[in-house]
């Protein structure tokens, strides 16, 4: 039952990020054409907007989410042997990991 569980969870996980993903990546496309940023000024602008910021940071969480269950899958079915199935999703773990830090850092540096 809890393999079922798990199962759904990461079903629900991508498809929810996928939704998320497809309507997020046109809109802010649209509006950056629609609205050239030229300079620093600009981006500070559109960055000191709550809506902004909180739709970005919900990106990158649902991108990050959607590269761990898709990359988790991958290794679960194609990767036979124990050790390195564990070996695999820990460096991706870590990976993933190091992004998420590595994009907090930068969406910090933009805010303050």
């Amino acid at each position: 039952m809890n393999r079922q569980l798990s199962g759904l969870r990461a079903w629900t996980v991508q498809r929810l990020s996928a939704v998320y993903l497809a309507l997020f990546v046109p809109v802010a496309l649209c509006y950056l054409l629609l609205h050239p940023i030229h300079d620093f000024t600009q981006w500070h602008t559109l960055w000191a907007q709550p809506l902004v910021c909180v739709a970005t940071v919900l990106m990158f969480v649902a991108l990050l989410g959607h590269a761990w269950v898709g990359m988790r899958d991958i290794v679960l079915d194609y990767v036979r042997l124990p050790h390195a199935r564990l070996l695999l999703l820990a460096l991706l773990l870590g990976w993933l990991l190091v992004l998420a830090i590595w994009l907090a850092r930068i969406l910090l540096q933009v805010l303050l």
